[in-house]
């Protein structure tokens, strides 16, 4: 799969996505990822907190890791440093996950070029949000 960069490549992932998983969401109503998630849900995706520090956020339960998922899961949207996204890629590989987002300041090159070459599309250094109110209306 390809870094997606067109707007008609994104829009489509967006559309034909059903389940979201974010890694690092925080509990905190006031952080971007928080905000981020509450969105998604609001907008019908299924979000799935990756947050091994809390057990429950927007009425789902938290899972540790990608790898305690067992839900098939679409999109994996990242707000974690860059230095954790080799790991962070790993886990989506393992995982099955059709696509990874990395949200702004969250790229590590080497990763990402990782998980398009086992197939996953790749969004990065867009918000997720942002995106979803400019392509899918």
């Amino acid at each position: 799969m390809p870094f997606l960069t067109r707007d008609s490549e994104i829009r489509e992932l967006l559309r034909s996505s059903r389940t979201v998983a974010v890694v690092g969401l925080s509990d905190d109503p006031a952080r971007d990822s928080h905000r981020v998630a509450a969105y998604l849900a609001e907008a019908g995706y299924t979000v799935i907190p990756v947050n091994p520090r809390i057990t429950s956020v927007l009425g789902a339960t938290s899972f540790p890791s990608l790898s305690a998922v067992r839900t098939p899961i679409d999109i994996i949207d990242v707000f974690r440093r860059p230095e954790h996204m080799p790991t962070v890629v790993d886990e989506a590989i393992a995982a099955g996950a059709r696509a990874l987002w990395m949200q702004l300041g969250t790229v590590h090159q080497g990763a990402a070029d990782r998980a398009a070459r086992a197939g996953l599309a790749v969004v990065a250094e867009r918000c997720i949000m942002v995106e979803h109110r400019r392509l899918v209306p």
